[in-house]
């Protein structure tokens, strides 16, 4: 039997942040450097500003994703990063992004999931 691949996940949920949450330079340039200090490699950039406010960027990665989709009125962000490789470390990722938003506070879920 093959041996079982193990693939991370983050969910997190960012209160009170204090970063720019209605600038997609701003946001994609996070998500950049959260998979640059990964060591992901980024596929593609999409990215959808809403009216009046907020803001979506899914950054594909060689290793699957990191999105981010915010709430400027709130405060508020809602953070994805999905890694597939035993390799890559996600909470590194999240490091960057949570130093860039400056949180008050943040919620994390942490997923595992395998395959054979």
């Amino acid at each position: 039997m093959e041996e079982l691949k193990r693939i991370n996940e983050l969910l997190v949920d960012l209160y009170g942040c204090q970063g720019s949450l209605d600038s997609v330079e701003f946001l994609v340039g996070i998500l950049r450097s959260a998979a640059r200090s990964m060591g992901s490699k980024v596929v593609k950039t999409v990215s959808h500003k809403f009216s009046p406010t907020g803001i979506t960027v899914i950054l594909i990665l060689a290793e699957t994703h990191i999105s981010i989709h915010t709430w400027p009125e709130y405060h508020y962000a809602a953070l994805d990063i999905f890694i597939c490789s035993e390799e890559i470390n996600p909470k590194i990722g999240w490091e960057v992004v949570k130093d860039a938003l400056k949180p008050s506070s943040f919620n994390i879920h942490e997923m595992t999931r395998r395959i054979t």
